[in-house]
């Protein structure tokens, strides 16, 4: 009896196990895939994470530099500069003449014509312009010019359409010598264009070396900036103009540029390496320079100003009929 009891009121043991500690399903997971190895950059602890961070607090540096430099006014040194300045009616704010320094006719014609245009004339001490110039050669003699207010490409369309003649735009790929860009706007004006369109970054700004180098024609002539050339490339050929392109290997020489009296872009690429690739791409014609044997290029002005030359004489011809005036936008 004492046996059964054990069996019916006891416990007895089984073969059966009861719960215990499993994996949680870890096993099974530890087995899925764990998606594609990140990049070096972006790796926290790689050397190219470090070094893909030190370019970045590089160039932000750069950018904060640029944008103080920016901000600031230029400053045109030398007794020939500043004259020029003030004769080509380059908007200025003070001239700054050193104290004590020898008078000749181009420090009296700038202190006279100076004072007529309502601009500031302020006698410093030499060693203060040394140090306003960066010790730069200013003879005595500086101009303040302000900071250029640039336009939008489309206003510079703006006008264009309102000019009633066919628009021409001059648009800069890579032009990075401010003298270049100055000759650039004053041939531009020369010949009729409508305005000047540079890249935002790789290029050339209106620099006090521009505005001398315009001859003033950077105040009267609309210079926008483009955050992506080539897109606004691509607006302006959606707004109904032909976008041409100055190259050494090209399609046509500027002798049959038969679309010079259409609603027009002239592309000038940089003084090294011409047209970018991207630009190229864009433009509807690339136009060549004919030249005497022995030459292998010409500067980017230059280059502008032969083209753009002949634009403004076929543009002339008595067969040629101005389109009717309509808005390009």
């Amino acid at each position: 009896m004492a046996g059964n009891d054990k069996r019916r009121g006891g416990m007895r043991k089984s073969n059966k196990k009861g719960m215990v500690v499993g994996s949680g399903g870890q096993r099974r997971r530890g087995l899925r895939g764990k998606g594609p190895t990140p990049k070096a950059e972006d790796r926290v602890s790689h050397p190219a994470k470090k070094r893909a961070d030190s370019r970045s607090k590089t160039e932000q540096q750069r950018a904060k530099r640029r944008a103080q430099q920016d901000a600031q006014p230029e400053l045109v040194a030398g007794r020939n500069p500043v004259v020029e300045c003030i004769r080509a009616g380059v908007p200025a704010t003070g001239l700054y003449v050193a104290q004590g320094i020898d008078i000749d006719d181009r420090v009296t014609e700038a202190v006279r014509e100076a004072k007529s245009r309502g601009i500031s004339v302020v006698d410093v001490p030499r060693i203060e312009l040394d140090r306003m110039t960066n010790n730069a050669l200013h003879q005595g003699l500086a101009l303040q010019v302000p900071q250029f207010s640039y336009a939008h490409p489309e206003d510079v369309l703006t006008a264009a359409g309102h000019s009633g003649m066919p628009p021409l735009i001059v648009a800069l790929d890579g032009v990075t010598d401010p003298r270049n860009l100055g000759a650039v706007i004053r041939s531009a004006a020369a010949f009729g264009a409508h305005g000047v369109i540079v890249p935002q970054r790789r290029s050339a700004g209106i620099t006090a070396v521009a505005w001398r180098t315009s001859a003033g024609t950077a105040a009267k002539l609309p210079v926008a900036k483009a955050v992506n050339l080539t897109r606004t490339l691509k607006d302006l050929k959606d707004a109904g103009l032909m976008v041409i392109g100055l190259d050494a290997d090209a399609d046509i020489t500027s002798d049959e540029l038969e679309l010079a009296t259409e609603p027009l872009v002239v592309v000038v690429g940089s003084e090294g390496r011409g047209l970018s690739r991207l630009v190229r791409e864009t433009c509807d014609q690339t136009v060549s320079i004919p030249m005497a044997g022995g030459v292998e290029s010409l500067n980017a002005s230059v280059a502008a100003g032969v083209v753009l030359a002949e634009v403004a004489r076929r543009r002339r011809r008595p067969d040629h009929q101005a389109p009717p005036n309509r808005n390009f936008h």
